[in-house]
């Protein structure tokens, strides 16, 4: 007769919990042997002075999970379970030390990120109407996969929204929807042959880079010009795909002139096997002048991927980006991704197709472009009356950074190391220098965004900005 010790007064656990996790052990750790036979439920529960229930409940889940098994009329017996091979001596649960997350508090710092949005002025209870309304409309779509490609009432009202504000022509078929911009590249590249050639810009958005590198494509960062991409280094590589960013480059901010739109455009359209991504990721905020136009309206040959997010105009968390493929790569698509199961969240989905249809998306958009106009106009003014002629920013009046020069005697190393010190999140133009280079001595660059830092709080980062580089 084996021993159960059971503790009727702890409230963490259940009776039947205690019984299983005991006779779950003595199973495994062979103290109880193969075709043992149990005792009969009303012997168990008398011996422990509990209810048969609770002796039942264990049973049955020791039966469900397969330790046990039963033989009609004549009771539970133990199941000849294989045990286990150990190989890693003391390593049991332990998680290496390289695995362990780092995780600091945020607790006074403040933000002059890039990649941060702001949460403040989110019209919430709007957004949560239209997820209602969202939830009463569509409840039968709500409870199925949805297409491959997003909703098809979410790819219309984008395609309108889209060709109304960019300039994009399309129809809703050509879009994708997606978790964000990287995954749809991963779908994307998978359509081509591994020995297809890419150019990206340098410096430009190394998440990309390395998500193409990691998939094992010949990609060829290129140098920048002061209209954006240089179209001699295009000619000469001669890529098939081509990333750029021309509504407001990243990093760097330059607005391509719609000379060089042409230039690239007419390289595209000289073979078959040629496109060109347009990753329009913050084309939204424009101030003083209306937005650029697409680089895809300009398209006549269909050879611009078009690719828009989300992440910048409402919440990154919504994971909602999308891009829309000229017709020949939509078939490819479509006949490599038929079982492809929709990622994004479908209710957010049609919570954004209500944002949008009923005029609350471009009243936010209106809202913040203000706001963030205001905002950068006081960052800026605050750097240079802190810096004077110390300092030199590429003032493009577009997106949701700048690009900013400062002349100092620090490495990259040492700027790093004191933002850290002084609780400010900041990235350097290093960060996004995707071939190995030698910087210029006696200055820095850096990347400037201020989506997230409170106006209020300006002086305050401009301050530890100044410790940082001049301290």
């Amino acid at each position: 007769m084996f021993f159960l010790e059971l503790d009727k007064k702890g409230k963490s656990t259940y009776i039947y919990q205690q019984i299983y996790e005991q006779l779950k052990s003595s199973i495994l750790e062979h103290k109880l042997t193969e075709n043992e036979k149990l005792p009969s439920k009303r012997k168990l529960a008398d011996s422990l002075d509990i209810s048969i229930n609770s002796v039942s409940n264990a049973y049955e889940q020791l039966l469900a999970e397969g330790y046990i098994y039963t033989i009609e009329r004549k009771g539970y017996y133990v199941e000849n379970i294989t045990g286990f091979i150990h190989n890693n001596d003391g390593a049991k649960n332990n998680l290496p030390v390289d695995l362990e997350e780092s995780f600091y508090d945020k607790e006074g710092w403040l933000s002059l990120s890039h990649m941060t949005a702001n949460i403040s002025m989110f019209p919430f209870k709007e957004w949560v109407k239209c997820q209602n309304k969202a939830i009463d409309n569509y409840k039968n779509e709500l409870s199925e996969i949805a297409h491959p490609q997003g909703p098809y009432v979410v790819r219309k009202t984008i395609s309108q929204m889209i060709a109304q504000s960019r300039g994009v022509k399309c129809y809703p078929e050509q879009i994708i929807i997606g978790t964000g911009t990287q995954p749809l590249m991963w779908q994307l590249m998978n359509l081509q042959k591994l020995s297809s050639k890419i150019a990206v810009e340098d410096p430009g958005y190394s998440r990309i880079y390395q998500l193409l590198k990691s998939m094992n494509y010949d990609v060829s960062p290129v140098t920048l010009d002061n209209k954006g991409i240089d179209i001699h280094e295009i000619e000469a590589i001669d890529p098939n795909i081509l990333f750029i960013t021309p509504s407001h480059q990243f990093p760097t901010g330059t607005i391509m002139p719609i000379s060089r739109r042409i230039e690239l455009l007419n390289w595209a359209s000289t073979s078959t096997n040629r496109y060109i991504v347009e990753d329009d990721y913050d084309s939204e905020f424009k101030y003083g002048t209306d937005n650029i136009p697409s680089l895809q309206s300009l398209d006549q040959n269909h050879r611009v991927i078009y690719a828009g997010t989300f992440s910048k105009t409402l919440l990154p968390s919504f994971r909602i980006s999308y891009i829309v493929l000229p017709p020949e790569l939509l078939r490819a698509y479509q006949n490599y991704y038929s079982d492809w199961v929709q990622g994004s969240n479908t209710l957010s989905l049609y919570t954004l197709h209500y944002f949008i249809k009923g005029g609350e998306y471009a009243k936010h958009i209106k809202r913040m472009n203000h706001h963030y106009e205001m905002k950068r106009k006081t960052l800026i003014k605050q750097l240079q009356a802190t810096f004077k002629d110390n300092i030199d920013i590429q003032n493009v009046p577009a997106g949701l950074h700048f690009l900013a020069h400062f002349k100092t005697e620090k490495r990259y190393g040492e700027i790093e190391d004191m933002a850290k010190k002084e609780k400010l999140e900041v990235y350097s133009i290093k960060r996004f220098m995707l071939k190995e280079k030698e910087l210029e001595g006696n200055s820095i660059q850096l990347v400037i965004g201020f989506a997230n830092i409170k106006t209020e709080d300006i002086e305050q980062a401009v301050d530890r900005l100044y410790r940082i580089i001049n301290n």
